[in-house]
């Protein structure tokens, strides 16, 4: 290799890694939208009425092995925390088929709620998202406390969420032993 191969290389990747972390990064929110969001069963969730609790909101499709292999680990985190004021909230991806996704909901017993975003809506109120599992974990004031693209750290969630939670409410969970969702190897 030469001397403009060494130098030319690793800008190149560096333009490349930086043009794929802008695109697939949201475009910088920081507050929640004010969105409203259907639910399978008809019913509407307005995000700004839930302010006041943590919030947990889900991308995922019914298609995606990461999103499946983070159910369990939600559904015990909904279990856990839901009744001192956690609210998880999924939203299927606007080409995942409805009837797909109500399949995986009966099929898998997942008792939060899960938007059908048919129309994208809540993707770009979001900040346009691209890729399954995205994440966003609202703050009781609305403000986005955590972002992530990709399978979350369970037990890291866990204990930023009871942070949020008013002191009371925790002192009686002691369910444990929520792992971090292990991400394959590439």
């Amino acid at each position: 290799m030469n001397k403009r191969s060494l130098i030319t290389i690793p800008l190149v990747v560096g333009f490349i890694a930086s043009v794929a972390w802008l695109w697939l990064s949201p475009s910088g929110i920081s507050q929640a939208p004010d969105i409203k969001l259907t639910i399978t069963d008809g019913s509407i969730i307005d995000l700004k009425q839930l302010r006041g609790n943590p919030v947990l909101v889900t991308f995922w499709a019914t298609s995606c092995i990461g999103c499946v292999r983070e159910m369990p680990h939600l559904i015990a985190l909904y279990d856990e925390l839901s009744e001192d004021g956690l609210e998880i909230i999924g939203v299927a991806m606007p080409y995942d088929p409805p009837n797909h996704v109500v399949k995986m909901i009966s099929e898998r017993e997942i008792p939060y709620p899960i938007a059908i975003d048919i129309e994208g809506n809540a993707v770009v109120a979001f900040g346009d998202v691209l890729v399954t599992p995205t994440s966003f974990l609202i703050a009781p004031d609305g403000t986005i406390s955590k972002h992530t693209i990709g399978e979350m750290d369970m037990n890291e969630l866990r204990d930023t969420i009871i942070s949020m939670l008013p002191k009371e409410s925790t002192s009686q969970n002691t369910v444990t032993g929520l792992s971090p969702v292990s991400t394959p190897s590439s």
